[in-house]
């Protein structure tokens, strides 16, 4: 009898290294039907009709295989070093599905023990923090860890956070203006609707950070990292990001008027649409990395961009 004559209720027996398992041709063909176990059951292998198909493999963790693809859900093992062995499973039954979702699950995982030994890490709490902003003393958190704090709505400013490891605090329209934040690890830090004027981010380790709807009016944020950052709608104007990376940031409707970009690391996967760049300096940009930028009176690379007058159109910053 052949495969493809069998109904898909079918049930198959196998022998997965000596651990004997029954299912159907169904949940061996669907889930992921360009697999080995795929090809193996959709018709171009002969059932034995009797006795159990052998796979010499060690089936140990088959079971998991077999529940993945039932019901798509990436098991949760008890030991994490575990998952490198189901992995390798899924690589030779050619199961590309449950290993994007072991990767996404392992990195999920990875991200939030970073968040969770962040706030085990902080030196202080937010209590502390305020208590400290209602003594009316000169504040400095320099080299302080705070990862992992809701700091939300406090007034912040002139604060010295030099140096300070700042992983995934909320800032959310908070008043920074005048902050400094030379030198931190600010990774993954939030800073929504946040007053940045004039404040100082020189050399800031700030990959993944949020500054949407953020003021960082003549703030300085040279060498700083901004790699996957977004400062959607942001208002940069005049602000110092000469020699920052900006790789896959996010500027799109941010209003850069009279900004410095000189120098810049990288601008790869850069959003720069409608963008206002309106008598900003750019310099080693490629002009096809700043597509959909508003160029009006732009310096880019030495050259001057034609410059009718016209006001920026940021949504809601005014130039």
């Amino acid at each position: 009898m052949m495969m493809n004559e069998l109904k898909t209720s079918y049930v198959i027996r196998l022998n997965i290294g000596g651990n004997e398992f029954c299912t159907s041709v169904d949940t061996l063909t669907q889930r992921e039907p360009n697999s080995m176990l795929a090809a193996m059951f959709s018709g171009r292998h002969q059932d034995p009709a009797k006795g159990y198909v052998f796979i010499d493999r060690d089936g140990t963790h088959f079971r998991h295989i077999l529940n993945w693809l039932r019901d798509g859900i990436v098991p949760s093992l008890e030991d994490c070093s575990k998952y490198s062995e189901l992995l390798r499973e899924a690589e030779y039954f050619q199961l590309l599905g449950l290993r994007e979702g072991i990767h996404d699950f392992l990195n999920k995982k990875k991200e939030d023990n970073k968040k969770t030994i962040a706030k085990l890490d902080a030196e202080l709490t937010r209590r502390d923090v305020i208590r400290c902003i209602q003594s009316n003393a000169r504040i400095r958190f320099r080299g302080v860890n705070l990862s992992g704090l809701d700091l939300s709505k406090l007034d912040l400013s002139n604060i010295d956070f030099s140096y300070a490891c700042l992983r995934n605090v909320c800032f959310s329209s908070c008043d920074l203006d005048g902050a400094k934040f030379n030198h931190v690890d600010a990774e993954g830090a939030i800073f929504r609707n946040a007053s940045l004027q004039y404040s100082k981010l020189i050399g800031a380790n700030l990959r993944d950070a949020l500054f949407v709807d953020a003021n960082l009016r003549s703030a300085k944020v040279q060498g700083a990292c901004l790699i996957n950052c977004s400062f959607w709608r942001a208002s940069l104007n005049c602000a110092e990001l000469h020699d920052v990376d900006l790789t896959n940031a996010n500027l799109q409707d941010a209003c850069l008027r009279s900004a410095n970009l000189k120098n810049l690391k990288t601008t790869t996967n850069t959003n720069f649409m409608d963008a206002n760049l309106e008598e900003a300096y750019v310099e080693n940009v490629s002009s096809q990395h700043l597509e959909g930028a508003k160029l009006v009176g732009t310096s880019v690379n030495g050259q001057i961009c034609p410059s009718p007058n016209y006001a920026c159109e940021s949504p809601k910053w005014e130039c």
